[in-house]
């Protein structure tokens, strides 16, 4: 797997078409992004992130340079943390360890490139499968939110995970 910058005129339609139903789409960005998915409502918000957070999309790939995930990092001076956000794999993929990989490969990157002290991420507690991917990664449970954003008539907790650097 490799990592590379995102680009908007090549990966856009790529990401969109993993993004299959409403609750999809907000379990993976909290409604950050216009629901169906809109380039230039995308690219604007990731611009947004990137002046505000330093935030950093990028693509994960297959060897074979076929794109396999999306996500976005950023680092925090004050707390020496790096940030993980909008972890998005293509659901062909889904069950088959390359949302493991990714976030692997992230981490590892983060660690090698940075001196950041962890890399930590948030997510949905009712994304139980994220929630164990990131567990099996190595990221610990830091805290719990119960009632933080609200999907119709479903309330959702949030979870806050590191990876502290070994």
């Amino acid at each position: 797997m490799r990592i590379r910058d995102y680009n908007s005129n090549t990966d856009f339609e790529l990401i969109k078409s993993w993004i299959s139903d409403e609750r999809t789409h907000a379990m993976w960005c909290a409604n950050n992004f216009s629901y169906p998915l809109d380039r230039d409502n995308f690219d604007e918000t990731l611009l947004s992130f990137a002046e505000r957070y330093g935030d950093i999309p990028f693509i994960a790939t297959t060897d074979s340079g076929s794109p396999v995930g999306f996500f976005c990092y950023s680092e925090n001076a004050e707390t020496n943390e790096g940030l993980l956000k909008f972890v998005l794999v293509d659901p062909v993929t889904r069950g088959k360890g390359i949302a493991r990989q990714m976030i692997k490969l992230a981490a590892s990157n983060a660690f090698e490139r940075t001196t950041v002290d962890a890399v930590q991420l948030n997510v949905f507690t009712e994304n139980g499968r994220a929630l164990k991917c990131y567990e099996h990664v190595g990221f610990v449970v830091r805290s719990l939110y119960s009632d933080v954003f609200s999907f119709r008539e479903e309330q959702w907790g949030r979870c806050n995970m590191a990876l502290v650097r070994a």
